[in-house]
């Protein structure tokens, strides 16, 4: 057997990663632990992303939970006519996620991480993925430069939400839960591919940030354009979801995935408005539950300090 390689898989979600980073932080408390201290590698897309760029800044789970509860209104205030508004143009200007980024993070680079990270966006010029990546790897030179606050913008610049990003090497990427939603995956292909590290050593950590349960129309069955204009995009990224999750499982082995997710009724939280009370409840209920699993699955491993792989600073 070889080496344990364990993953944190941060979804995206909007607001919903209010639901996260809660989790993480009652499994903390409950256990008495530091959770970056028991993963080798974290991958976080959108507000999962921004999650895994805090913990990897140094902050704890419990400093995330209070960074969108102070945050969180004011990067989603909505504007005049905002419901005609969505039909022609992004929701939200990032200007104040930017700001509560920068309050949050400050001026750290990706390459200060005190974790390896692999944050997934997706560019537009390009029409191809995009990852930002640590350096945790002699090949990869060039994105520990970039501020966190500017890969935070990026992997969260949900499509009819926030504007693409411009600011990093001139390319404009969106969101990289246009692709994966539920970063598993990529987290399993980064450590075999560029960490050589064996199936059989690697362990999942996935955090969801509610799965909502829909009735899908039978209008869909044999719908067009009109039909499917709604639910388009949330039965691909749910598809993609629910892949990423099996897919693992299947490579991995059942028990080397764990998977937090829980089912919630439709409407009851949206990716740009939740009630505070109500996600901190439901992160605190699931918690009790996925704590114990957590620490006889994940606890016991230490990960291996992780040290840039030749990264010069001048010019950065």
């Amino acid at each position: 057997m070889s080496e344990r390689f364990q993953i944190l898989a941060l979804d995206g979600g909007g607001i919903k990663g209010l639901f996260s980073a809660a989790v993480l932080a009652h499994i903390e408390e409950d256990l008495q632990t530091r959770i970056v201290d028991h993963f080798d590698l974290i991958t976080g897309t959108s507000t999962g992303g921004i999650i895994a760029l805090a913990l990897g800044a140094g902050m704890r789970p419990r400093d995330v939970v209070s960074f969108y509860a102070d945050e969180g209104a004011a990067i989603f205030r909505k504007k005049p006519l905002a419901g005609v508004r969505k039909f022609f143009r992004v929701r939200y200007e990032n200007k104040p996620l930017e700001k509560a980024l920068r309050k949050c993070v400050g001026d750290k680079l990706l390459g200060e991480s005190t974790k390896r990270l692999v944050i997934p966006a997706y560019n537009l010029g390009e029409d191809s993925v995009y990852l930002f990546k640590t350096p945790h790897h002699e090949r990869l030179k060039r994105d520990y430069k970039v501020p966190m606050w500017k890969v935070a913008l990026a992997t969260g610049a949900a499509p009819t939400f926030f504007p693409s990003y411009h600011g990093v090497d001139h390319v404009w990427l969106v969101d990289g839960g246009v692709w994966a939603n539920n970063p598993t995956m990529v987290g399993v292909v980064e450590a075999v591919s560029m960490l050589c590290k064996p199936l059989d050593s690697i362990s999942v950590l996935s955090l969801g940030t509610t799965d909502e349960v829909k009735m899908r129309s039978e209008k869909l069955r044999r719908g067009g354009l009109w039909q499917w204009r709604e639910a388009a995009v949330d039965v691909i990224m749910r598809g993609q979801s629910v892949g990423a999750f099996t897919q693992a499982q299947h490579l991995l082995g059942k028990d080397k995935v764990t998977r937090i997710d829980p089912q919630v009724p439709h409407g009851l939280f949206a990716l740009d408005n939740v009630s505070v009370e109500a996600i901190l409840g439901k992160a605190a209920h699931v918690s009790r539950h996925f704590a114990p699993i957590v620490k006889e699955n994940f606890v016991p491993h230490i990960a291996t300090e992780y040290k840039p792989e030749n990264v010069n600073r001048k010019g950065a």
